[in-house]
């Protein structure tokens, strides 16, 4: 989430085709009729895998809103954890496109500070994370740099070029080489959680950069994702501990609190197969949401939680989890993001909020919409998944809306979730289900329910060399 995480979420929470074809389309939309939450003879393989869609397009117009295209999933579960890069996290997986290494097999990328020093990219010394990182709309945009990506010592410090490998996150290695991981999956946006958090839920950041201010926001012009799900009486939980995305959005949040339940619920309702369709399960965000200064491991045990409990749960027949990350975390990666489709009109509200730090530059950055964040670790878990894949596809948040949409034939909510890739490339219809005996997978590092070491303290750090 970035800067002041503690203070300024749970401040927040309590307190409150191509796109010139796309452009070329704007104002034609779909019929949005309603309908009941039924079950058609479709199949994975009557369901598009990436036909672009304007806002208010349903996949099948022919068919109800709330008609399930695909009975084989009927629940889809999302595990969204923060703020870590492809290349922080999977760079060393040794599948997707990661580090390149020298003959000594250690990644020969580097960034320079200020002064031309360089830091390679290093082995993080423990699975706690410095506090020194940084992804606020201007520390990303010099991170980028125009495509360079060679800004993350000088905004991050030399602790931007850390990384852990499956020594530190065996359960995310495991999960990561059994099912297909996803080496294009960017951040909606070159923006903090809070934005991306809003991709995930309506397709749209509104107008929001960061995580300090910007309560004042339009409400989302087609709604959010559940707004969608509860118009059609398809089922959804946001389970979390303690406070939901959803207080992102507080009237639907206050609308719905009886569908926001603590995350104990969620591993009830795994245990007794009563996961509703769609359900986003949310960590803990000061102990095991892997947000800097946190110990990884606690949130590694988390998600290992989660998803043993799915699969081995008695919905595991015809689910899809998605894992994934809100954004990098202000973290080293060597893909310079590409341009992406617009979600809407709303532009940045690019004005400096009090306690907002811009990495020492009196201003906030130019920039839009229009390009992707960092890539962020992914991996697509269901009895359908491909064995031994790697999807190149390009994806981002909203490939969840984009999901969702297609399995149950909701109109998307922008024109980004329209156009995006809604991850059954990632699944494989014409076989039996591979992974209906769930594969055994690695126990997660931790294992004590206590840190491994302290938050904040990280270890040694390189220091940059001329």
């Amino acid at each position: 989430m970035g800067e002041r995480f503690e203070v300024s979420r749970r401040g927040f929470l309590t307190g409150a085709s191509t796109a010139a074809a796309l452009v070329a389309l704007e104002g034609c939309t779909g019929s949005t009729s309603g309908g009941g939450a039924g079950v058609s003879g479709s199949t994975m393989e009557d369901v598009p895998t990436s036909v672009p869609r304007l806002a208010g397009q349903r996949p099948d117009p022919s068919q109800a809103a709330g008609t399930n295209l695909i009975p084989e999933i009927q629940h889809i579960v999302v595990v969204m954890q923060e703020n870590h890069s492809y290349d922080s996290y999977f760079g060393m997986l040794g599948r997707g496109d990661g580090f390149t290494l020298d003959d000594q097999g250690k990644p020969t990328a580097t960034n320079a500070d200020a002064d031309g020093n360089e830091v390679r990219a290093f082995h993080m010394a423990n699975t706690c994370q410095a506090h020194t990182v940084t992804q606020n709309w201007n520390s990303t945009h010099l991170q980028w740099n125009n495509g360079a990506m060679d800004g993350f010592v000088r905004t991050s410090k030399a602790a931007g070029m850390g990384y852990w490998d499956g020594t530190d996150i065996p359960f995310y290695y495991g999960l990561a080489q059994a099912f297909p991981v996803c080496d294009r999956w960017f951040a909606s946006c070159m923006g903090q959680t809070y934005p991306n958090r809003r991709f995930l839920f309506c397709g749209s950041a509104l107008g929001s950069i960061n995580t300090i201010g910007q309560t004042d926001l339009p409400a989302p012009k087609n709604g959010t994702i559940v707004e969608a799900l509860n118009r059609n009486g398809i089922s959804w939980r946001d389970y979390n501990h303690p406070f939901p995305s959803l207080l992102l959005f507080a009237s639907v949040f206050q609308a719905n609190i009886d569908k926001c339940p603590p995350i104990e619920t969620f591993f009830t309702d795994a245990a007794a197969g009563k996961l509703p369709s769609v359900c986003f399960v949310e960590s803990d965000g000061t102990t095991t949401s892997e947000e800097d200064p946190q110990d990884i491991s606690m949130g590694e045990a988390f998600t290992a939680r989660v998803v043993n409990a799915v699969m081995h749960g008695p919905n595991w027949a015809k689910t899809v989890l998605v894992f994934c990350y809100d954004e990098h975390g202000g973290y080293y990666d060597h893909v310079a993001p590409p341009t992406a489709v617009p979600p809407d009109d709303i532009a940045p509200i690019l004005t400096v909020h009090p306690g907002e730090h811009l990495t020492g530059l009196p201003a906030l950055l130019p920039g839009d919409y229009a390009r992707y964040g960092f890539r962020v670790p992914a991996v697509v878990v269901s009895p359908y998944a491909r064995p031994d894949h790697v999807s190149h596809v390009v994806r981002d948040q909203t490939s969840i809306l984009s999901l969702i949409e297609h399995a149950f034939n909701l109109p998307a909510l922008t024109n980004r979730d329209g156009a995006a890739d809604n991850l059954l490339e990632c699944l494989d219809h014409s076989s039996p289900p591979a992974f209906l005996m769930p594969p055994n997978l690695p126990a997660p590092k931790n294992t004590t329910g206590l840190p491994l070491c302290t938050p904040g303290q990280p270890g040694p750090i390189p220091n940059p060399q001329g």
